[in-house]
């Protein structure tokens, strides 16, 4: 089943590259909302994968936190 959920965003984009995409949409007969999105999922890898790194800080407060329980 598809959808036709949008979600609004705001974002600033130099005003030359609007002015091409707007160019860029009416040339492909799209609307610049569909162009964008085209734009992004083709760009945008198909799987995302967000992994947390460990910081420095992070680690530390381990060792930090062992060390005084044996204390």
């Amino acid at each position: 089943m598809t959808t036709n959920k949008k979600q609004r965003v705001t974002l600033f984009i130099n005003p030359s590259v609007v002015k091409h995409a707007k160019a860029e949409a009416i040339v492909e007969g799209l609307n610049l909302t569909t162009l964008m999105e085209k734009a992004l999922i083709n760009y945008l890898p198909k799987k995302t994968v967000i992994k947390k790194v460990k910081t420095e800080m992070e680690g530390g407060e381990k060792i930090w936190r062992k060390l005084k329980k044996k204390q």
